[in-house]
Parts: structure tokens; C-alpha cells; sequence
């Protein structure tokens, strides 16, 4: 049997303002679904449909409902795919400086936007140089002053992973700087965590050890061959220098595959000789160190 529905119903349902207002925006692309012919008014928590075909009952209740969730949640979904970075770059001015160089330093900030003000903070926080780098601004201005610039690239920005380089550069007794990678989950605003993204982490680890210690031995090689350094015993710089389940926290991925980055943490007379301390693999090839519902699972086809 068929019956002709009210020609108003009106879903009461308290969501975001604004992502009622994106899910208007992107309703273009369900304008040929025969459950809902047209959104006619949106008032703060409540969408008003509006139908004037007759329907099985039985049928389209469920379907009016997925219609109505895909409306609600679509732009949500599609917008979480990827953020808007914009750099904002700040240059402070120190009242003291200890030399004319240290009178200023700059900072480049990336400022989110997302899908909601309360997200695009929590990404920021996430990604933060005093979070990530510990970076404190109000030491470098007053006593501290190594300093110089500190600056932000975006690696991978898709898919709901946002993969961001911090780096800074500065000096004290002589020019030095530091980076950290972060990938976060667009979804949540969280930095995405080895327990989160990984299992069988043991196993995991020495895989990631066999692509370490060839390049190990190719930098020994290297330098074996090299007649200043030739005389010199280079396995002395390597001792200690072991990947570890602690160092799965820093790592960076594509479409393509993960990085896992090490530090070997060379003094700054001997910087030139670290080796690059980064191990790449393709997501076949971990597939199954991927935790199965974790953010990353999508990447390795679980």
C-alpha cells in the first residue's frame, strides 16, 4: 500500500550550525535522490524537508533516514578529508639582545581551518612548536635567544591525515636546528600515536632494523673510503644508535607508503657524516603491521 506523506517533516536534532550550512552547500550532489526533493528552510537544529510524491511506507521510512544522515553527515565526512593551512609569520623583537643578529627572530605559524572553529584549535594544538618542538616564545625573547626562524611544511594533507614537518633554526656557539614530523588525524584533531596506527610493533621494529642497519653499513663503507676519514674507527659513532619501539613516534606517510624517521643525534663537528635516518616502505609491505581499525588502515587496504 501507499500513502501520501505530510508534505513537512522535520527532523529535531541537535548538530553543529555550521555544519547544517555546509550540508546545504554540498546538497547539489543529491538533488537527483527521490526521498527528498529540495531542502527548503534551515532554523538553527531543525532541516525541513519537503515531498510530494506518494511512497510505500514501508519502504521509505529507512530510506528517508539514510537520505536525512547523508545530508546531516556528508559535508562533515567530505570537509575532513583535508584542512586548509595558511601561514601566519610573526616577527617578535627582543628589547635586549645580546649581539645586533639576535634583535629580532621570526616564527611562521600554521593556522588551521577546518571543519568547525572547536577542530581547527585542536589541529593547532596538535601541531603547535611549543607542543611539538617545545618552543617558548617568551624565553627566546628575553633570555634564551638561539632563535632565529622557525618554520612549517606540509608533507600530506588528504584522505583525513594531515602529515606536517616543524622545524627550527638558530644559534649559540654555532648554527644548529631541529625538525619534528607530525601526522594527525583530521577526524579527531589528535596527533595519531604508534598504538593507535600499529600492531605487532616487536615485529615491526625489526623490520624497520634491517633497512637501519644496511644503511649503517653503507655509511661505515662511505667513510672507509674516504682518505681524511679512512684511518678513523666510525663504528665507535654507530654504537648505541639502535631503533627502538620509542622511536616509532615520529613517521610520515603518502599514498604511497610510511617513512619512519631516526635520530642519530651526531654532535654538531661530525653532523656532516649522520646518515639520513629515514626508512621507507610501501603499505604492502606493512600491511600487516596496520592496525586493522586504526587511522592508517585505509593506506594498507585493511
Amino acid at each position: 500500500m501507499s500513502k501520501e506523506w505530510p508534505d513537512r517533516l522535520i527532523l529535531r536534532k541537535t548538530i553543529n550550525f555550521q555544519l547544517l550550512a555546509e550540508a546545504k552547500t554540498n546538497f547539489s550532489s543529491y538533488r537527483k535522490c527521490a526521498m527528498a526533493t529540495k531542502i527548503t528552510a534551515m532554523y538553527r537544529n531543525r532541516l525541513i524537508f519537503m515531498s510530494s510524491k506518494r511512497f510505500d511506507s514501508n519502504i521509505l521510512k529507512p530510506v528517508l533516514l539514510a537520505t536525512i544522515c547523508t545530508l546531516l553527515f556528508g559535508g562533515t565526512i567530505a570537509s575532513a578529508q583535508s584542512v586548509v593551512i595558511t601561514p601566519k609569520k610573526t616577527v617578535y623583537t627582543r628589547p635586549k639582545p645580546i649581539s645586533d643578529y639576535k634583535k629580532t627572530f621570526t616564527v611562521t605559524y600554521p593556522k588551521v581551518k577546518a571543519s568547525t572553529p572547536a577542530l581547527s584549535r585542536k589541529i593547532e594544538s596538535a601541531i603547535s612548536y611549543s607542543k611539538v618542538l617545545e618552543l617558548n616564545v617568551r624565553e627566546e625573547i628575553s633570555d634564551v635567544q638561539w632563535l632565529e626562524e622557525a618554520d612549517f611544511e606540509v608533507n600530506y594533507n588528504a584522505r583525513g591525515i594531515l602529515v606536517i614537518t616543524l622545524s627550527m633554526n638558530g644559534s649559540g656557539a654555532y648554527p644548529d636546528g631541529t625538525s619534528k614530523t607530525v601526522v594527525v588525524n583530521l577526524r579527531t584533531g589528535s596527533r595519531i600515536t604508534p598504538g593507535e596506527a600499529f600492531t605487532n610493533v616487536s615485529g615491526l621494529v625489526a623490520l624497520i632494523r634491517t633497512k637501519q642497519k644496511a644503511e649503517v653499513a653503507a655509511a661505515i663503507k662511505e667513510l672507509k673510503e674516504d682518505p681524511e676519514e679512512r684511518d678513523t674507527d666510525h663504528s665507535e659513532l654507530f654504537e648505541g644508535k639502535v631503533f627502538t619501539v620509542e622511536d616509532l613516534n615520529e613517521f610520515a606517510l603518502d599514498d604511497r607508503g610510511v617513512t619512519f624517521i631516526y635520530d642519530y643525534g651526531f654532535p654538531h663537528v661530525i653532523k656532516a657524516l649522520e646518515p639520513e635516518g629515514r626508512y621507507t616502505f610501501k603499505w604492502a609491505a606493512v600491511a600487516r603491521f596496520i592496525k586493522p581499525a586504526g587511522p592508517l588502515a585505509k593506506f594498507a587496504g585493511r
